[in-house]
């Protein structure tokens, strides 16, 4: 019994390293921030999700990884965790916080170009 699960929790590891992402290395596409109907959920990582954090989803990147999200449209970044998976809506690579996207752009834009690099 204790076998099977070692041998799960490696296969996990591993899945998860090779999804990382090199430090600097930088990744384009579109941005979005979490509806108001997710304040108070559970996010990937376990914690209570707040729009008031300043952290984000992505697809792949490992659970605490800090990455600075900047708008290529006024040059405005901001550094946050990842603390969830997401988005699942195509073209996106980011969901940030209504707190995080606020920062950078106007929330009535919806979606924004960024880069997403990792720092750490």
């Amino acid at each position: 019994m204790k076998r099977p699960f070692m041998l799960i929790l490696l296969l996990i590891s591993l899945l998860n390293l090779a999804c990382g992402r090199e430090m600097g290395e930088v990744e384009r596409g579109k941005a979005s921030y979490y509806s108001k109907d997710f304040e108070g959920r559970i996010t990937f990582n376990g914690e209570i999700f707040s729009n008031r954090k300043l952290t984000a989803a992505h697809k792949t990147l490992p659970m605490g990884t800090i990455v600075r999200v900047t708008n290529l449209a006024n040059g405005r970044s901001i550094e946050v965790r990842i603390n969830d998976r997401g988005p699942y809506i195509g073209g996106r690579i980011i969901d940030l916080t209504e707190r995080a996207f606020g920062r950078i752009a106007d929330k009535k834009l919806g979606t924004i170009d960024v880069s997403v690099q990792v720092l750490k």
